[in-house]
């Protein structure tokens, strides 16, 4: 990691503030002639910043203070707020204003948790509370704590138009959404969250930059038109000038993990990054957010999102990739998805076999090289050397149920015994789970897409774009403006459902699942090899067997709608079962099976009924 250090001794681009020394600005701007700063608070002033030959202009002020506002003013032409601002109080075309580094942190014991501890939790701040903030995420940490999640993944924040976004339109990648606090709301959470033994990672966009207030362009050669994205013009990773593009970016990265005390980064769409360098970014990124976790003896983490399948993301770079920590999986949510809402549009064409679910368990990705009908061609690569933590697995996110016609979530679309099963499959999975916010009780409010852009065409345009989205599906129903505010209320959470029936008993599933998880299973730290998957397509049920030290784990799972009957080779011992979802307690009709198990080995089977969509897990004495 060495030649990585490099770039702790270039220019911090954005204005640093030291509360002894005074604020130093730095603005990369290879192709301007003079910039000065121009300040609109607290009283009007002009000062000339000095260029140097790597095309940065600099200037440092010592009476500068946090709260102050500017602008940069171009060749004496153009104002334009600071690309690397920390905040943007007045919205993403209004100035820049200093921020304080100094914040009273009570986390400096905190040194993270391992990657294999994580329970994953993603929220959007704007529509998980009702004040909408930082701060209205607090008074549930402790629920969530109760439920047995250890880390929270936070969807974009990077300031973005308006007061109502998915946060994937952000224009300025260092400044914190101003509607939710900013980052002076942003370090209170993460301050909390720490105290409560939570882990807390942000969700980045380096694929591209949002269309409304994006002035990056107007300093330097940040993007390219060599490439496209379907959401914006492509960043500039590999080109002529792509070095210090490349510093802003890390730079960047090293900023939230520093400063505002992350634990972890995950990483939006990286399939629409192109880069030819014989050294990709993303490997550069990897190293430097690593060397930074290693000087903060913290462990910091960064989680990639790519629907390529594409192994090199997450391999070692001795092995040839670019040493990412793990991968969303789509592939696991695809299986499950299909298998309990019989959908088979777009992309959800390629699943729908028991035996998809059966190999994603095994060996993560279910396309590894297979011929793929959505696509028209082979689709993805298998390689054998990587481990179970480096999936992290889901049967909702954002995306899933956001990017649905109208925005259901799987408690609108399956049955209550299907809930439960589908919790039993992630949590059980030898995977990082990933839970949706509101998912833990069967939170009925939609999550759909929702904007608040100023421009009248290109809020046409963000309408057209959605609509052209669903045709490869199949939905009814009236299309949700995203403009409407209506669009955003009705995704606000209802936490009071937690204490209604069958709401509070979903909820008390999901912690046993995860008390169970926590306490047997060791998950993301066995081998592949200790694992043994039976899929029984005709009974539509999984049998997983699974050990790590001197534990010894099955699990069960039934697709089948009717009550089945299998006939399973169990291991020598007693096996004793832990986990019944048809159990009474879990609002279901009295389980048919057995409490214990006694198996004599040797190849006999055991024959049991299970209940129809349920999920069970034994222990061996």
């Amino acid at each position: 990691m060495e030649d990585f250090l490099e770039h702790y001794s270039h220019p911090i681009p954005g204005a640093i503030h030291d509360q002894k020394e005074g604020c130093k600005f730095t603005v990369w701007a290879p192709f301007i002639k003079e910039i000065e700063i121009h300040f609109l608070s607290p009283i009007q002033s002009f000062y000339s910043m000095t260029k140097d030959e790597s095309g940065y202009f600099h200037l440092f002020l010592k009476n500068a203070k946090p709260g102050w506002r500017y602008k940069y003013l171009l060749n004496g032409e153009c104002e334009y707020p600071d690309p690397a601002s920390r905040l943007q109080s007045e919205g993403v075309h209004g100035p820049s204003e200093i921020t304080a580094a100094e914040f009273p942190w009570e986390d400096q014991k905190w040194k993270g948790i391992p990657l294999e501890d994580y329970i994953l939790y993603e929220l959007h701040v704007g529509t998980f509370s009702e004040p909408g903030t930082f701060e209205g995420v607090i008074p549930y940490l402790k629920q969530l704590k109760k439920l047995g999640i250890t880390a929270l993944e936070i969807m974009p924040i990077s300031q973005f138009p308006g007061g109502r976004n998915w946060g994937y339109d952000g224009v300025y990648p260092y400044a914190a959404q101003n509607t939710y606090g900013g980052v002076e709301g942003l370090k209170k959470l993460v301050n909390v969250c720490h105290k409560t033994g939570l882990a807390i990672i942000l969700d980045l966009v380096y694929n591209h930059l949002g269309p409304e207030g994006n002035y990056l362009a107007c300093f330097a050669p940040y993007f390219t038109d060599h490439y496209k994205t379907p959401w914006g013009t492509a960043i500039n990773f590999d080109g002529a000038y792509s070095d210090e593009v490349r510093h802003y970016f890390i730079q960047n990265a090293l900023y939230w993990i520093r400063e505002c005390h992350l634990d972890g980064l995950r990483l939006d769409a990286l399939h629409s990054i192109v880069d030819t360098t014989a050294k990709p970014f993303l490997e550069e990124l990897a190293a430097a957010v690593h060397a930074e976790g290693e000087k903060l003896n913290r462990h910091i983490y960064l989680i990639a999102e790519s629907s390529l399948n594409d192994p090199k993301l997450i391999l070692p770079v001795s092995k040839g990739g670019y040493n990412l920590d793990a991968q969303w999986n789509d592939d696991f949510h695809h299986s499950i998805h299909t298998l309990l809402t019989g959908e088979q549009n777009g992309y959800y064409a390629d699943f729908g076999r028991l035996q998809d679910l059966a190999k994603s368990f095994q060996k993560g990705y279910v396309y590894t090289g297979e011929y793929s009908q959505f696509r028209k061609r082979k689709h993805g690569r298998f390689n054998p050397f990587i481990p179970f933590k480096k999936f992290v697995v889901f049967s909702q996110n954002h995306d899933q149920v956001g990017n649905r016609f109208l925005g259901e979530r799987l408690s609108q679309l399956v049955s209550f015994e299907k809930l439960k099963l589908t919790a039993a499959l992630v949590l059980l999975s030898p995977f990082i789970p990933l839970l949706f916010m509101g998912e833990e009780y069967g939170e009925t409010a939609p999550f759909q897409y929702f904007i608040n852009h100023s421009d009248p065409e290109l809020v046409q345009a963000v309408r057209n774009g959605r609509k052209a989205e669903f045709s490869g599906f199949t939905f009814t129903g009236e299309f949700p403006d995203p403009q409407n505010e209506e669009a955003f209320i009705k995704c606000k959470l209802n936490h009071t459902l937690i204490n209604h029936q069958k709401h509070e008993v979903l909820f008390n599933f999901y912690q046993a699942l995860i008390h169970f998880r926590k306490k047997y299973l060791q998950l993301g730290k066995f081998q592949k090899k200790e694992e043994k998957v039976y899929c029984m397509e005709k009974e539509k049920a999984l049998f997983i067997l699974q050990k790590y030290g001197k534990d010894r784990i099955a699990l069960i799972f039934n697709f089948s709608i009717s009550s089945t009957k299998v006939s399973l080779s169990f291991p020598k011992g007693v096996w004793i079962k832990k986990i019944d979802s048809s159990e009474k307690r879990w609002s279901s009709k009295n389980s048919s099976v057995q409490s214990k198990i006694q198996s004599s080995g040797a190849g006999k089977k055991v024959s049991l009924f299970l209940p129809p969509t349920s999920a069970a897990a034994f222990v061996k004495e």
